[in-house]
Parts: C-alpha cells; sequence; structure tokens
C-alpha cells in the first residue's frame, strides 16, 4: 500500500512557519488515580468568523478539509469515532495500527481523517473516493490522521489543562511521527498573515485557538475557523485589503453528512 506523501510546511516568504514545543505549567492532574476512558466526548467546535482573531494569547493551524474523529487507545485496543459517535475503526486501517504503536496505554486523541494530495493538502474528494463517495463501504488505506488535541493521556483526563499543555503531551507522544498519525502543527504569528499565506498556498483555511483554553465540548468560541472561501457571505480580506476570494464566486458544496471542525 502506498504511503501519503509527507505533508509540507506552511510557508512565508519562503521561508517555513513552525511553532516552538512548549513545556505545560502544570503536571498531570490526579497521577495517581487512573481513570476509565469515556465511551465518547462531545468535541468542541470551531466557531465561523470571516477573519482570524488576533494578538499573542492565540494560535493557529491549518484547516484540514476531511472528517473530524476522535482515536481511543485503552491497552492495544482502538476505537475510531466520527462526530456523530458512528464506529469508524474499520474504515482507517492505517489510523488504528499506528494507534496501536504510539507507546502509551491509553489516549484519546481528537482529530481530522484525511487523504493528501502530492503537495500535502488535504482533499475531501480524495477522501470520499477512497472511502467509496456517499454513502459508501469501503475501507479507506489512504487517509492519515492530523491530530491536533489529546484529551485524555495515559489514563488521564487532561481536558481540563489549558491548550498549550494539553499540546505538550501531544507533541511529546507522536515526537517524530511521519505516518498515519501525524501531528498538526501550530504556527504562531500574525493571524492575518497565516491566513493570507493558507489562502496562498490553495488550503481551506485556518482554526485559531486560544492559548489558555481548556477543551471544552461545544462551539463556544474559543476555537475560530476562518475558510478562504465561504458559502455564509463573509468576504475574504488578504492583508492588502482586496478580497482573496468572494463567497458569490467560489463557495464550496459541503456534501450531506459531512462532519468537520
Amino acid at each position: 500500500m502506498a504511503r501519503a506523501p509527507r505533508s509540507q510546511p506552511l510557508q512565508a516568504d519562503a521561508q517555513p512557519l513552525r511553532s516552538r514545543a512548549r513545556k505545560p505549567r502544570d503536571p498531570l492532574p490526579n497521577r495517581n488515580s487512573p481513570l476509565i476512558l469515556p465511551a465518547r466526548i462531545e468535541p468542541c467546535l470551531a466557531l465561523l468568523k470571516p477573519r482570524p482573531p488576533i494578538g499573542p494569547d492565540w494560535i493557529y493551524e491549518v484547516k484540514w478539509d476531511g472528517y473530524r474523529i476522535a482515536v481511543h487507545l485503552n491497552n492495544g485496543n482502538v476505537r475510531i469515532l466520527t462526530r456523530g459517535g458512528h464506529d469508524w475503526t474499520h474504515r482507517f486501517p492505517a489510523i488504528e495500527a499506528d494507534a496501536k504503536r504510539l507507546g502509551v496505554g491509553s489516549a484519546i486523541l481528537d482529530g481530522e481523517a484525511v487523504v493528501v494530495d502530492e503537495f500535502g493538502r488535504s482533499d475531501f474528494g480524495q477522501l470520499q473516493q477512497s472511502l467509496g463517495g456517499r454513502g459508501g463501504k469501503l475501507n479507506s488505506g489512504a487517509s492519515i490522521m492530523f491530530a491536533f488535541d489529546l484529551l485524555y493521556f495515559d489514563g488521564h483526563d487532561i481536558r481540563s489543562l489549558e491548550l498549550t499543555a494539553r499540546r505538550y503531551f501531544l507533541r511529546s507522544l507522536l515526537k517524530n511521527e511521519q505516518g498515519a498519525i501525524r501531528l498538526s502543527e501550530d504556527i504562531e504569528g500574525d493571524g492575518r498573515d497565516i491566513f493570507a499565506a493558507a489562502c496562498e498556498h490553495g488550503l481551506e483555511g485556518i482554526v485559531a485557538k486560544y492559548k489558555d483554553s481548556p477543551y471544552r465540548s461545544g462551539r463556544l468560541g474559543e476555537w475560530v475557523k476562518v475558510k478562504c472561501t465561504q458559502s455564509d457571505g463573509f468576504a475574504i480580506l488578504g492583508m492588502s485589503g482586496q478580497p482573496l476570494h468572494s463567497a458569490a464566486s467560489g463557495a464550496s458544496c459541503w456534501p450531506r453528512g459531512r462532519a468537520t471542525s
């Protein structure tokens, strides 16, 4: 089975944009009292906005165009759940296999299942095709997961920790991982510059996240998504003040049943 191409870092002025690894402010809570993993956790969802929030309290990530999934790992047993709670473990065999090799007894990872093109960009059409189209029942061996949050780690509920601490543990778990489960890199900088670079590279958009936020289910505004092409009437502006894309000229059509962040 052919491996997915390695994703390329987001570039600005020919330099890759990458974040620095951060140490958590607090240790794992209740280290001596392991918990039983919940059957399912309602995901934290991003609020759609016409432009990204700006300031040092925010970090930014690529908005991946795929299916939102949660990977539950418990003593070698893996469950891959969709945003709606459907068990799709058998449909993502490469992600399941890599989860078993993560080297941790138990964890819950939050992320996006995607198929990437030769440039490392997520392609929702290719993902759907790999699954057999709308209503299809095929297994997608070409799918990989970009993980962007960690809710449970080694049996401990870490949702109360700030985002930067959770991502520190996620980064340590996925260190040097370039298989079917990869870290969705966070990017520091001016959100307007990052968003403009994402659109110039043909990406779907970016997600801004409040650094000190705990993980809370629902769409509460601590995560904000900004899309390069939107169907909600927003005009997308670049740094020059000129529209990069217009909702009227390039509105995307989401197939029914698609569940993303």
